[in-house]
């Protein structure tokens, strides 16, 4: 169980815990949706992501004003493999709220433990807290 009365089975929780990579999905300023790939970790009943130090075009990037405005997202973890019994995702769905670094420690905390990249330059931010209000969940496998 992730909190919030959210619950998810262990090969879900595995799956989020694992892979690497997420798509965050939002909405733009048009309310038209939008997919990021995005670094993430889960803590609790949350889901942290970073606003990183890869080249942005503007101080603060479009996602994060965008969140600012309609906090709702969701975040897709899956595993693809040729062998299609391997199959799965997982939808993380809630409000996203903008943390400043002061704030952020248990997300960082969990972010550097995930990435090696993040350990010998954490993220500065801001951060993502997906709070997860909802969760859906497929696999393949029986």
């Amino acid at each position: 169980m992730l909190g919030n009365g959210v619950q998810l089975p262990d090969w879900a929780i595995e799956l989020v815990e694992r892979e690497p990579v997420g798509r965050l999905a939002h909405l733009d300023e048009d309310d038209l949706p939008r997919v990021l790939p995005v670094t993430f970790a889960l803590v609790h009943d949350a889901v942290w992501s970073a606003i990183d130090h890869k080249p942005k075009r503007a101080a603060e990037p479009a996602r994060v004003g965008r969140l600012r405005r309609r906090p709702e997202a969701a975040l897709v973890v899956d595993r693809y493999d040729e062998d299609w019994e391997r199959l799965a995702w997982v939808q993380l769905l809630g409000h996203v709220a903008i943390v400043e670094r002061s704030d952020a420690d248990a997300g960082l905390d969990a972010l550097v433990a995930k990435y090696e990249a993040y350990r010998g330059r954490p993220p500065a931010g801001p951060f993502l807290c997906l709070s997860v209000e909802r969760a859906l969940h497929w696999r393949a496998a029986v």
